[in-house]
């Protein structure tokens, strides 16, 4: 087991804008995951979402990354957008047994998204969270809850989702609910704010700020102003595993403020 880190990323790896500002003018279109992957810690997979990768596909990106590198997943939506969840069984184990864990140790989370009109119903999402596998082929998972509705805005949520052992995103976002367990060991937040006018993605206190606040999630400590739902009353992890995705705003500017985030963290 590797200690708990810092991560930072963006979504994907293949965006045109990012061959006139990220990527170097010329560099091969193939090569593009191994010049983001020796820049960036993590890269979260949006097309797993939409379908299903090949071994030979998950081999290649494992191959192209450095050691230290991870990857999180968006899992299938076929298992979660569905009217009952509690019958994504087969979507979920083929998805799982898609040959994901060709990628070893640098799989990250995998990331469950619902959608924004998906409510929270006790007992049909706690039927889902049963159909989570807790490995696949020997390779420990770890599961991320996106939930987009504001029903789940709840502690009984919450708590759910901490007996089953599965994080939640938290969003930064004026469109889904922000969504918080101080008791969790995996914080996994996407970032969704940054603008094109800034040439770092954000304004430099914003990315001071955010340094200071992952630095404190890590050591096991909880920065003002997280949305919180319940007093933070139970133990606190010492240590948290720490993911920060520039998701959507202004696009263009995530790989340099996932770059000027890192070179604040180091």
């Amino acid at each position: 087991m590797t200690p708990p880190r810092i991560r930072v990323g963006v979504g994907g790896w293949v965006y045109e804008p990012w061959r006139n500002n990220f990527y170097p003018a010329g560099w091969p279109h193939s090569r593009e995951l191994e010049y983001a992957s020796g820049r960036l810690s993590a890269i979260e997979i949006n097309g797993t979402y939409y379908s299903t990768p090949s071994r030979a596909s998950v081999a290649k990106w494992r191959d192209s990354t450095p050691d230290d590198f991870v990857f999180s997943l968006k899992a299938s939506r076929f298992a979660t957008n569905r009217r009952v969840l509690a019958e994504a069984g087969a979507s979920v184990a083929r998805f799982i047994g898609s040959g994901i864990t060709e990628l070893g140790p640098k799989l990250g989370p995998i990331v469950w998204q619902f959608a924004p009109t998906k409510r929270f119903d006790p007992v049909d999402f706690a039927a889902f969270l049963q159909l989570l596998p807790a490995q696949a082929e020997g390779l420990p998972l770890r599961h991320v809850m996106d939930v987009r509705h504001d029903s789940f805005r709840t502690p009984e949520y919450l708590a759910l989702a901490r007996r089953h052992g599965v994080a939640t995103v938290l969003t930064e976002s004026d469109d889904y609910p922000a969504l918080f367990d101080a008791q969790s060991d995996l914080v996994y937040a996407r970032i969704m704010r940054t603008e094109s006018a800034q040439p770092e993605g954000c304004a430099p206190q914003t990315l001071d700020s955010l340094a200071g606040c992952a630095r404190l999630l890590h050591t096991g400590g909880l920065p003002d102003g997280l949305p919180l739902l319940e007093p933070a009353a139970g133990a606190a992890p010492p240590a948290r595993e720490v993911f920060m995705f520039f998701i959507s705003g202004a696009k263009e500017r995530a790989p340099a403020a996932a770059m000027a985030l890192l070179r604040r963290l180091a």
